[in-house]
């Protein structure tokens, strides 16, 4: 079945187990999916590739996790708040056959540990990115940081492009 169509599928199926989970604390954003081929296009932004460790922070549905795995054969982390959110992740990840290379996490991106990540893909606020930014400098030389519509304040893209009206900004690392 095509990637669309679980995610159509995923999206209608009701999640008991979770609806009744409420995140640890009330979340900085409200979650907004990033659409299909702007997800796609911030993992070929990075140049990702079976080699890489994609973490995904504040991952919402899962999709540009299990895309990386899917589609780019690469390893991937969701990172999220909202236990409801990293339920469906799973069960769209079981759906599209990747759940073995994936990894939703119910956690909170300030405190979470991605530092094994070789790409990085963002769709937070400037001010959380604002919060993030000494540990996304702090990554590994080479990695590379994506994110979806919002810049980091002091720290000018390396590379930036528009996809269907929304602003993709690339960073990577050096040390």
């Amino acid at each position: 079945m095509p990637f669309r169509a679980i995610f159509a599928v995923a999206a209608l199926l009701t999640v008991p187990a979770a609806l009744a989970q409420q995140p640890a604390r009330t979340p900085d954003i409200h979650f907004t999916p990033t659409r299909h081929r702007v997800a796609d296009m911030m993992l070929q932004l990075a140049g990702v590739t079976a080699d890489d460790v994609v973490y995904d922070l504040g991952s919402g549905d899962g999709r540009i996790a299990i895309i990386a795995a899917q589609k780019y054969g690469a390893r991937a982390v969701g990172i999220e708040i909202d236990p409801r959110l990293v339920e469906l992740s799973w069960r769209t990840a079981n759906e599209a056959e990747v759940a073995n290379k994936v990894k939703f996490i119910v956690g909170d991106v300030f405190e979470a540990d991605f530092s094994d990540a070789t790409v990085v893909t963002l769709y937070l606020s400037t001010a959380m990115l604002r919060t993030m930014e000494p540990r996304l400098r702090a990554l590994k030389t080479g990695t590379q940081i994506v994110s979806h519509q919002f810049g980091i304040a002091g720290w000018p893209p390396d590379r930036q492009i528009t996809v269907d009206g929304s602003t993709l900004m690339l960073w990577t690392v050096r040390q």
